[in-house]
């Protein structure tokens, strides 16, 4: 029997005169955004499912009624919406993304590695210990400004510090422009403080080091224990991995949760807007400099550094974003060269076939 699917197009019914209970869809996290995309007889024939995972045997997908595991082929990451081919299932298309967080791959291969795509909101998590770090909650809120996502700071083990209070101050004063949390992961302060981002249709998602909570998050708003949770080691405040892999969760209510493992490393790549967002204040500094290629380290008629002698910056964000900034530009411009070399490869290889085929 052919499912009816037209009640996941926008505009295709009058509103219900109450909230109905959420379909599979809508708990996956369909929204109009992905229904705009295609028309009732493509969503009829090619029904759209979701990626929950992925592992070395493919892509495990869900769907309105589908559950099933694509094989390997397709470029597609946790959180990307398919249009399932059943009969030839590799051959299933790719919606656009609403966001994609992504890095530079770690390593000195020069890459571009997506972490995870059409995410609402980041929850950046940290906690009460060596493990808080102004600098990497930094890179993290950058990431998630450049995909357009919305980042709240989230501080756990508050149990760990004589003044937790302390650690809450320095997240606030990162960005006006992120909420930041002190709650204990453990207690029923996820399902309480964490709501107003957690609605029906939502997806969110959990990044930060090892050993910070995550997964102790993940399994309180889920009401279970799904993802399994190891604590943090005494002797440096490093976390143990737990999470391996990058797991889409459904929660019953109808909000899709990503737990993410622990990422060591953080490459900002092509992520210039983010960082003017999380450094508005500086980046409107440097629009004053004498000179567009302003480094803003002894160059005359630099606004930057003449803010800094006043005393209105701190001389360690200062160095924090001339590191950012430069890093980003670095990894941007070898991004940039390796795609060029790759299409130029892909040309040489596309005029060898030809060659070949007059010779034929």
């Amino acid at each position: 029997m052919t499912r009816d699917y037209s009640h996941f197009l926008p505009g295709t019914a009058a509103a219900p005169p109450h909230r109905p209970t959420p379909s599979r869809l809508d708990m996956l996290g369909w929204q109009p955004f992905f229904a705009s995309q295609i028309t009732l007889d493509a969503l009829t024939q090619t029904p759209p499912v979701r990626v929950v995972e992925i592992h070395r045997s493919g892509l495990r997908v869900m769907g309105e009624t589908i559950e099933t595991t694509i094989p390997p082929g397709l470029e597609a990451t946790v959180g990307d919406w398919l249009l399932y081919d059943a009969v030839l299932p590799t051959a299933s298309t790719l919606l656009e993304r609403k966001s994609v967080l992504k890095r530079r791959a770690p390593g000195h291969d020069r890459r571009v590695q997506l972490i995870a795509a059409n995410i609402d909101t980041a929850f950046i998590v940290t906690s009460c210990n060596a493990d808080f770090n102004v600098a990497r909650l930094e890179r993290y809120i950058a990431l998630a400004f450049e995909a357009e996502i919305d980042p709240v700071i989230v501080i756990t083990k508050p149990d760990l510090a004589d003044n937790p209070q302390g650690y809450l101050e320095k997240a606030e004063a990162i960005s006006a422009q992120v909420p930041a949390l002190l709650l204990d992961a453990r207690g029923d302060d996820p399902t309480t403080r964490l709501a107003p981002w957690c609605g029906s249709g939502r997806t969110i998602a959990f990044l930060g080091s090892s050993g910070v909570g995550k997964s102790t998050l993940t399994n309180a708003l889920l009401g279970q224990e799904t993802a399994a949770t190891r604590g943090i080691r005494d002797d440096d405040a490093k976390g143990r991995h737990t999470t391996t892999s990058r797991h889409l969760h459904i929660r019953a209510t109808g909000c899709a949760i990503l737990d993410t493992p622990g990422m060591r490393e953080l490459q900002l790549t092509e992520a210039s807007a983010g960082l003017r967002d999380v450094f508005d204040d500086l980046a409107t500094l440097a629009a004053d400099c004498r000179f567009r290629d302003c480094r803003h380290d002894t160059e005359p008629g630099c606004a930057v550094q003449a803010a800094l002698a006043r005393g209105e910056i701190e001389a360690e964000r200062l160095g924090r974003w001339r590191k950012l900034v430069a890093e980003d530009a670095l990894n941007t411009a070898t991004l940039a060269e390796r795609r060029s070399k790759d299409r130029k490869f892909g040309k040489m290889i596309k005029g060898i076939q030809k060659t070949n085929r007059k010779k034929r």
